[in-house]
C-alpha cells in the first residue's frame, strides 16, 4: 500500500470512528497539546491531517507550554511547528512562571521558568513570535506558584468555555509506564467518558483524550517515516549517542525522569548547558551522579551498620525540617494504605508470603481485574520479591530520597487529579471566610 493510499485509510478510519460514536458535535473543539516530543508531534500531525480533509480545521487549536530550560533542537522543532506548519489553525505558545519539578535538589524540589525576578538567569531570552502568550497578554485564571498541571488544566477549561466542548488529546502511551497504563486502565465510571476508558471527563464542557493510548514507540517512529512527518532532530543525536528509545526524553531536563540523560546536555548543548547550571541547584550534581548508585539508580547497598529503616531515618536527618516531613507523610500515607489492604498482582502475593510472615491476603480487588489485596502488620525493611516497586518498604522510600523523587512516584505516589481537584475545591470555598 502507498504511503497516500495509507494516510487515506488512517484518516477514513478516524472518520469512522467520530461518527459511530458521535465524537464532534457542532461546536465542539479540539485541543492538541504540544511538547516537542514525539508523541505529541505524531498525533497533531493525525488530527490536523484529518481535520484538513474533513473542513474542520475551525475546530482545531494547539498550544505548547515552554519551559524555558530545553535543547536548542527543541526550540527549532516548535518554532518549525509554530511559524512554518499547520497553518489555519489556532495556535497558542505559553511562556509563564508555572511552578515546575526538580529532582536536582533535597531543599528546592520546585523552581519558576520564566521568573521575572531571575531574568538575568534565563536560560535563553523568551521568544518573540505572534504565537507567544505570557504574563502580559495572558487571559487564563492564574497566580503565581501555580504548579504546571493545574495550569494545563485551567487552560483547558477556560479554552471550553471561551470556544465550546473541547476534547484535549494527550500523547500519552500506556506502555510508557505502570502509572500512565493505568491512567487508561483504571476506567473509573465516575471520571470515564461514556464507558471509554481513553477519554476521561474533567467537568461539563471538557474531556481529556489520549487517542495514542495502544500505540507502542515503534508505531510512533513508523508514522514518522512513512508520512514523511517532521519531528525534533534531537532523536537522531540521542540515537548517536546510544541512548535506547525507551531512554530518549526531550521533556523538562530537571525532573526526575531525566536526571539519567541530564549528563547529555554537557556534550548536546554545551551552552545551554552553561546557562542551566546557574538557573537551578544542583544541576551540576545531578548531571555527574545521575543515573549512578549515589542518586539511588541501579543498584544501591545499605551502608554497614544499618538497617534499610535507620538509613532511611539517617537520610532524613540530613534534610531541612520542612523536606523531612513531607517524606514522612508519605510514609504515614504508604503504611495506612498497606495495613488497610494494598492491591498486587497474584504472583507477587505468592512472593510476598513466602518473603514476609506479617503479611496476609484477604481476597480479590473489585477495582481492578485480577488483582490479589495483601494486607501487611507491619512495614518491611525491604521486600525481595522480582516487582519490587510493587510492594512496600523501607528501601524503596530511601531510594526515592535518593533520587530527588519528592513526590515517591518511584513508590507508587504522587499528586493525583482527584486530590489536586478537592483541595482546590477547598481552597475556593474557604478563600473569603476571613
Amino acid at each position: 500500500m502507498s504511503d497516500t493510499k495509507a494516510m487515506q485509510r488512517l484518516c477514513g478510519l478516524m472518520r469512522k470512528a467520530v461518527q459511530q460514536y458521535e465524537m464532534l458535535a457542532p461546536g465542539d473543539r479540539v485541543l492538541v497539546g504540544v511538547s516537542g516530543g514525539k508523541d505529541s508531534g505524531v498525533m497533531l500531525n493525525l488530527c490536523y491531517r484529518y481535520a484538513a480533509e474533513q473542513g474542520l480545521l475551525d475546530k482545531l487549536s494547539m498550544y505548547h507550554l515552554d519551559y524555558e530550560a530545553q535543547y536548542q533542537m527543541t526550540t527549532e522543532y516548535v518554532t518549525r511547528t509554530f511559524l512554518e506548519q499547520f497553518p489555519g489553525i489556532r495556535k497558542m505558545w505559553y511562556c509563564v512562571p508555572i511552578r515546575a519539578q526538580s529532582a536536582c535538589s533535597l531543599g528546592e524540589p520546585y523552581w519558576t521558568p520564566w521568573s521575572a525576578a531571575q531574568k538575568k538567569l534565563w536560560v535563553r531570552p523568551m521568544p518573540e513570535n505572534p504565537y507567544v502568550i505570557n504574563e502580559k497578554n495572558l487571559d487564563v485564571p492564574f497566580r503565581h506558584g501555580m504548579v504546571d498541571y493545574e495550569f494545563q488544566d485551567k487552560l483547558s477549561r477556560h479554552f471550553a468555555k471561551k470556544h465550546g466542548n473541547t476534547a484535549v488529546m494527550v500523547g500519552l502511551r500506556a506502555d510508557e509506564s505502570l502509572n500512565r497504563y493505568a491512567a487508561v486502565a483504571r476506567g473509573n465510571k465516575r471520571t470515564s467518558y461514556e464507558g471509554r476508558k481513553w477519554i476521561t471527563r474533567a467537568d461539563a464542557v471538557t474531556v481529556s483524550a489520549y487517542p495514542l493510548y495502544d500505540w507502542r514507540v515503534s508505531d510512533v517512529w513508523t508514522a514518522n517515516a512513512r508520512f514523511g512527518f517532521d519531528y525534533n532532530r534531537l532523536y537522531d543525536l540521542l540515537y548517536q549517542a546510544g541512548l535506547t528509545i525507551g531512554q530518549m526524553r526531550v521533556a523538562s531536563p530537571f525532573n526526575d525522569c531525566a536526571q539519567e540523560s541530564l549528563k547529555l546536555y554537557k556534550v548536546i548543548d554545551p551552552a545551554n548547558w552553561a546557562r542551566m547550571v546557574g538557573r537551578v541547584n544542583g544541576v551540576n550534581f545531578t548531571g555527574l551522579y545521575g543515573g549512578t548508585t549515589a542518586m539511588g539508580w541501579k543498584t544501591i547497598k545499605l551502608p554497614p551498620g544499618h538497617t534499610w529503616k535507620s538509613y532511611y531515618e539517617f537520610l532524613l536527618s540530613t534534610m531541612n525540617e520542612k523536606t523531612a516531613e513531607h517524606y514522612n507523610n508519605i510514609l504515614e500515607r504508604s503504611k495506612k494504605y498497606w495495613m488497610k489492604g494494598g492491591t498486587v498482582d497474584p504472583g507477587t502475593a505468592d512472593e510476598v508470603l513466602a518473603a514476609y510472615p506479617l503479611a496476609t491476603v484477604t481476597g480479590k480487588s473489585g477495582r481492578y481485574v485480577d488483582r490479589d489485596v495483601i494486607q501487611f502488620m507491619g512495614y518491611p525493611d525491604d521486600m525481595p520479591v522480582s516487582n519490587f516497586r510493587q510492594v512496600p518498604s523501607y528501601k524503596r522510600m530511601c531510594i526515592c530520597i535518593m533520587k530527588n523523587d519528592y513526590f515517591c512516584k518511584y513508590a507508587g505516589f504522587g499528586p493525583t487529579k482527584g486530590a489536586i481537584a478537592r483541595r482546590r475545591a477547598a481552597v475556593n470555598k474557604y478563600r473569603n471566610i476571613l
